[in-house]
């Protein structure tokens, strides 16, 4: 009988015999290799799992016609909970970015006793306008097919810049969507992911408040906000800490959304700080 994580992209690495698993969650239209930096600081102790969630990167995507909640916070909660039911992982301990980290929150309020402690970063239960979402922004202005993988790293070199100039970190953008650029059987260059399970994700995160979600979850928890991040606002990570006491939280100085890979050095260090504090692996 097949495995249900057969059908995603994992990675596993560190000490088999280290009795602490660490997961990493990666956010909206990332994928495993993200987690790249970070994973190395941590993987000389605890045995350390990343995967490409569904619909991104390698992994199966999802039929919405047959299963339309696949790609929203609790749909993809159960597909962590089952990948970690196949490798036999009884007790983790999550770290999850952006999307990643609606993930993290969601699976540890269902399945408490499964989660020792957990990192979520730059991202809140609040609803935000669709309107404004960058993910949605460059889905609709990105235009695939790309006749060659070549037009399509100049189009992200030269056009993106013009389209998205109002992003700060614009050319950081265009360099990392284009990883997630592939060719296809007619060598057109298209998205590797599965687009109309990315604007899935993005709507369902924001449909609806998870307040009660944040109130429920049992276990240690680190806050992550980036200083200059649009995605957490300072006033929902505040009310986040006041609202559950297992929360413990952190600013990092000069970073915005993607504090891991704008301040790496910084995100390891507090990822760090806050396992020894609870004497975690």
């Amino acid at each position: 009988m097949a495995r249900f994580v057969d059908q995603f992209f994992t990675q596993i690495t560190g000490p088999e015999q280290a009795t602490t698993k660490l997961v990493f969650l990666h956010g909206v239209m990332g994928s495993a290799p993200n987690w790249r930096r970070v994973v190395k600081a941590f993987e000389d102790r605890f045995q350390v799992l990343v995967y490409d969630s569904r619909g991104h990167g390698r992994s199966v995507h999802a039929d919405l016609r047959i299963a339309p909640e696949a790609y929203s916070p609790e749909g993809l909660a159960e597909d962590l909970r089952k990948i970690l039911d196949d490798l036999g992982w009884q007790k983790v301990v999550l770290v999850g970015h952006s999307m990643g980290g609606r993930v993290a929150y969601t699976f540890a309020a269902a399945y408490p006793e499964r989660v020792q402690a957990m990192v979520i970063e730059d991202i809140g239960p609040n609803m935000s306008s669709l309107d404004s979402s960058t993910v949605l922004r460059i889905l609709e202005n990105v235009p695939v097919p790309f006749s060659t993988k070549r037009e399509a790293k100049n189009w992200f070199d030269q056009e993106f810049q013009t389209i998205f100039r109002d992003l700060k970190n614009a050319p950081a953008l265009a360099a990392w969507l284009y990883t997630n650029i592939t060719e296809d059987s007619r060598g057109r260059g298209v998205w590797r992911f599965d687009v109309d399970g990315i604007r899935a994700a993005v709507v369902a995160g924001n449909t609806i408040e998870r307040w009660d979600t944040i109130r429920a979850v049992q276990c240690p928890t680190l806050l992550m906000r980036g200083e200059r991040s649009e995605d957490l606002p300072r006033i929902v990570f505040e009310k986040m800490l006041t609202l559950n006491p297992k929360f413990e939280g952190i600013e990092i100085e000069g970073a915005g959304h993607w504090i891991h890979s704008e301040k790496s050095e910084a995100f390891n260090a507090a990822v760090a700080a806050f396992f020894a504090h609870h004497s975690i692996g």
